[in-house]
């Protein structure tokens, strides 16, 4: 029985094979750098909350990433909702119709986000319309401003979801720049609790979220 040698890998084959896992280690280190900002604003909301305070919104776990979906803006122009990114979102959803209940959520939307002073920038209230027909004209003069994305009910539903015994219409809904669904307003909600919700957020994301989008 002839027994060879193992093949010795050369200087260059070792070199180039250290140089490529050097690569790797600096990319994954530019990646936690970067994301570094992003986690330490969460863990610093989610995790090290005072005790005694609590959240008026209810905290998504785990959170809905944004749908690639494409909607129609209030001329009827396609919009993809993936636009909407970069910016906190605070949603309300409602036939298209718009009822006293649905007037009532694009109204304290837009308060809620001028209550914020210089932070309202870093937050774009949305509308998203269900259902046939045009937005009413008597809501045009108070949509200005407003980001609105009419899409289907069933794509919407299987993106946010009411609380047990409630509609999609009932609540407020919160989502990150990242594009991540995350709270989630009571149907009751109380406007200076939400307000309160709102600017933790702001303060908790002030390190790496920039008002406006790149």
């Amino acid at each position: 029985m002839t027994v060879h040698s193992m093949p010795q890998l050369g200087s260059e084959a070792v070199h180039q094979s250290g140089n490529t896992r050097s690569a790797k280690l600096k990319l994954l280190f530019l990646l936690l750098v970067s994301l570094a900002p992003v986690l330490a604003s969460y863990f610093t909301y989610y995790v090290l909350r005072p005790e005694g305070r609590r959240n008026h919104g209810e905290l998504i776990e785990p959170q809905r990433d944004m749908p690639a979906l494409v909607g129609k803006d209030v001329r009827g122009q396609t919009l993809p909702l993936h636009q909407l990114k970069d910016q906190w979102l605070l949603i309300s959803v409602a036939d298209i119709a718009c009822d006293d209940s649905c007037e009532k959520h694009l109204y304290l939307s837009r308060q809620l986000r001028e209550s914020l002073g210089k932070d309202k920038e870093r937050l774009d209230w949305v509308w998203l319309p269900m259902g046939d027909g045009d937005v009413p004209e008597r809501l045009l003069p108070g949509l200005t401003g407003a980001q609105v994305v009419r899409l289907a009910e069933a794509d919407i539903g299987a993106w946010l979801q009411p609380a047990p015994g409630h509609k999609l219409a009932d609540h407020l809904y919160v989502v990150d720049p990242i594009g991540n669904w995350m709270m989630r307003f009571p149907a009751t909600a109380e406007p200076a609790k939400v307000r309160k919700d709102l600017e933790r957020l702001m303060r908790g994301s002030a390190s790496w979220d920039l008002a406006g989008r790149p």
